[in-house]
C-alpha cells in the first residue's frame, strides 16, 4: 500500500499563515518516543534540552510548516544536526566509539548533503518511510559525529573537526543560497501564500544554513578551545 501523502508528508498538509498555529503534531508514537527519551535522560540536563529541541522539530507547528517552506525545513534540519545532536552527544555515556572523527565527519556530511539532493529531498516529503529514514540518519550520524568530537581526549583535534563541520554546513548553505533556480518541487507553491517567491524561500533557507546554523558549531568550538586551553595549563600550574 502506498505511503504517499500529497501535498503533505508525515507532518500533514502544509498550513497557510492563518492555520499555522493550529498545526501541532500529537502523533502518539512520537510523543511516546519523546517521553521514553525524557525518562532515559532525566538526570542529564543536555539530554532534556535535546528532547525539548526534538519536540520543537516534530510536535510544534514547525513540523507542518516545513512541509511547505524550504526555509522552515532548513530550520528543522539545523535543529536536528546542530542543536539536538550535540546535546544528545553530551548526554550519552562516553564509551569508545567505532571509527575515528574523520570517519564520522565524512559519514555525517555525506548524509546531510545526500538528503539535500533534489530527488532524495522531494521523495522524503512524499513517502513516510523515506521521511523517517531522512530524520533518523540525519540525527543519528550527527550525534555520532558530535560524540566523537566531544568524547575524544584530543581537544585540538575536536576543534579542527568542528571547524570542518562548520565549513561544510556553510558551504552547503552558500550553494543553496546562490542557486539560480528552484531546486525542490515540494516548495513550488506554498511560499507564495507566505508572500515569498519559491526562489526567495530557497535563498532564505540557504542563508539560515549559511550563517545562523554555524552558531552551534561556534559554541562547541569555544567549549573545546577552552578545554584545550585548560588542559594545556594544567601541568604548568600543578
Amino acid at each position: 500500500m502506498s505511503l504517499e501523502l500529497l501535498p503533505g508528508s508525515y507532518c500533514g498538509e502544509a498550513p497557510g499563515p492563518d492555520l499555522v498555529w493550529a498545526s501541532w503534531n500529537f502523533d502518539p508514537v512520537v510523543l511516546a518516543a519523546l517521553l521514553t527519551l525524557t525518562i532515559f535522560l532525566r538526570h542529564k540536563p543536555p539530554g532534556l534540552a535535546a528532547v525539548a529541541v526534538l519536540a520543537v522539530a516534530f510536535v510544534s507547528p514547525l513540523c507542518a510548516l516545513s512541509v511547505g517552506l524550504f526555509s522552515a525545513r532548513v530550520v528543522h534540519h539545523v535543529l536536528l544536526v546542530a542543536v539536538a545532536a550535540p546535546l544528545l552527544a553530551a548526554a550519552l555515556p562516553r564509551r569508545r566509539l567505532f571509527g575515528s572523527m574523520p570517519l564520522h565527519f565524512l559519514v555525517s556530511t555525506a548524509i546531510l548533503w545526500a538528503w539535500h539532493l533534489p530527488a532524495a529531498y522531494d521523495l522524503a516529503l512524499r513517502d513516510i518511510g523515506v521521511y523517517w529514514m531522512m530524520q533518523v540518519t540525519l540525527l543519528g550520524s550527527a550525534t555520532l559525529f558530535w560524540r566523537a568530537v566531544l568524547a575524544n581526549g584530543d581537544a585540538v583535534g575536536g576543534v579542527l573537526w568542528s571547524m570542518a563541520g562548520l565549513i561544510q554546513m556553510g558551504l552547503l548553505g552558500a550553494i543553496l543560497t546562490l542557486a539560480p533556480v528552484v531546486l525542490y518541487d515540494a516548495h513550488q507553491q506554498m511560499p507564495l501564500q507566505w508572500g515569498l517567491m519559491p526562489l526567495e524561500d530557497q535563498q532564505l533557507g540557504g542563508l539560515i544554513m549559511w550563517v545562523p546554523a554555524m552558531l552551534p558549531y561556534i559554541a562547541v568550538l569555544a567549549l573545546l578551545a577552552r578545554r584545550a586551553w585548560n588542559s594545556g595549563r594544567g601541568p604548568a600550574s600543578a
